[in-house]
């Protein structure tokens, strides 16, 4: 079934072929089934079941080869990942020698190696924990794509652009997910309420470290002070952009941007199944 909530451009828009995805990954044969309505399958609240799907939605690319990293790093949804890229070139069309800075890619590195897939960017891509860096430095050695996507670290956990920055970066946009949680203790709640849900006593079954799932403040916190930094640095990029999944953190932003002297703020909203999101992207 088509999921309508995808961009148009989003390749993944479709029922899934898992002929052709155990093909590209012969992994995920192990985790496909027949379901009720008789048609191929897996069981989405088993992570390793969800990881090697998204392994081999990744390989569908001529790209990448191989992406590996630890099952306790979070394993990002690849079509949902894939539409704030393609919301993200309708923002920024018609421009030239694109370049990219993605805060906190995480492990997977995810955004960077979709966005070079799909559009043949350039990136910047920056994470506070070593271990992750490590993992996606790895990932871009083995795909062979160290001349398109560059890694540097965030040593303070308070800053978002602060001490990322170098004299002569000039970006086209800027990238982010940002943690949703004020704290581990509320990303674990949030754990056993999904597992509750779900039915069993799953681990979340997209996984996820503590630095990925939450910050002092939570995404409010976060995206607040991304804004703050941002219009202490408003030329070093044409339009900044974020992930919000809480709406009503979208007017709090929104307030504050014109105090900061933001030129214009505008809201895509991104409907995929029964999530919904939003990009939020603002430039001076």
């Amino acid at each position: 079934m088509k999921d309508k909530g995808l961009h148009l451009k989003n390749k993944f828009n479709k029922s899934y072929d898992f002929d052709l995805l155990i093909k590209v990954n012969p992994s995920l044969k192990t985790f496909v089934f027949i379901n009720k309505y008789k048609s191929k399958s897996i069981d989405f609240s088993d992570p390793k079941a969800v990881k090697e799907l998204n392994k081999a939605l990744l390989f569908t690319y001529d790209e990448i080869s191989i992406w590996d990293f630890p099952d306790e790093n979070l394993c990002p949804p690849i079509p949902g990942r894939l539409d704030y890229i393609h919301y993200l070139n309708d923002l920024i069309k018609n421009e030239k020698e694109i370049k990219i800075l993605d805060i906190g890619t995480g492990a997977t590195c995810i955004y960077p190696l979709l966005g070079v897939a799909e559009y043949n960017w350039s990136f910047v891509a920056t994470d506070i924990d070593l271990n992750s860096l490590d993992t996606a430095q790895d990932i871009i050695d083995d795909n062979h794509l160290d001349s398109k996507i560059e890694l540097r670290q965030q040593f303070n956990e308070l800053h978002i652009l602060k001490g990322i920055l170098e004299e002569d970066d000039s970006f086209t946009a800027t990238i982010c997910n940002p943690p949703f949680y004020k704290s581990a203790e509320e990303a674990r709640g949030a754990n056993r309420r999904k597992s509750r849900n779900l039915g069993n006593n799953t681990v979340r079954n997209f996984s996820g470290n503590n630095i990925e799932l939450w910050y002092v403040g939570g995404e409010k916190a976060f995206l607040h002070t991304y804004l703050y930094e941002s219009s202490l640095n408003p030329k070093v990029s044409k339009w900044f952009t974020s992930l919000v999944s809480k709406k009503e953190n979208v007017e709090s932003l929104q307030k504050s941007s014109k105090k900061l002297g933001v030129k214009e703020f505008i809201i895509i909203p991104m409907n995929q199944g029964n999530k919904v999101t939003r990009i939020i992207a603002w430039h001076f």
